[in-house]
């Protein structure tokens, strides 16, 4: 086993002031800190993902703004790699895949934001790609979402979100769990 953390999108736009400010994205990311230093502590392989749309119509993480930028809480060092993303999935148009084959990674922890959108994209991927996938639930924050005229909320969605990585694509835990 060969453990990597995978850190997506834990951006400023996300946060309180931000562009697109996600349901308990503070303490999603003080889990995220948690794994991040563990990780650090025991020298394993760190990813930082970020995402930057093209398509100035996004209204969030456009590039060279203070939105797109890494959030402070986990903040990467020098020596950490960050991979710059266009779509949900990290492996998409990325050299994620590579970074990871070239470093004999096995395993992988993912954390960040959205659950429903780049968590599951970037998880189902990399468990297509043979990789050990275990999500951390409370590293992890979404929104309240629109559907067919309905509210349904940021924690409803989570919840469907983890249920169905747990299902098939991953070992869904929490930071306590795993630390």
């Amino acid at each position: 086993m060969k453990p990597a953390l995978i850190l997506v999108d834990i951006q400023n736009d996300y946060f309180p002031g931000g562009n697109m400010e996600l349901v308990k994205i503070d303490k999603a990311s003080s889990n995220a800190r948690l794994l991040l230093d563990k990780f650090r502590d025991q020298g394993l392989q760190t990813f930082h993902i970020q995402h930057t749309f093209q398509d100035s119509n996004a209204g969030f993480f456009l590039p060279n703004t203070e939105g797109s930028e890494i959030h402070g809480s986990v903040d990467p060092l020098p020596s950490e790699t960050v991979i710059p993303k266009h779509f949900p999935n990290s492996f998409r148009e990325t050299n994620l895949l590579e970074q990871l084959k070239e470093k004999n990674i096995t395993d992988l922890v993912i954390c960040g934001a959205m659950s429903h959108m780049c968590i599951e994209a970037t998880t189902r991927a990399a468990a297509d790609y043979g990789f050990k996938c275990v999500v951390v639930q409370d590293a992890c924050a979404t929104r309240d979402i629109e559907f067919q005229d309905k509210t349904v909320s940021a924690i409803d969605v989570h919840n469907a979100s983890m249920s169905a990585l747990a299902f098939a694509y991953a070992n869904v835990v929490n930071v306590d769990e795993l630390i």
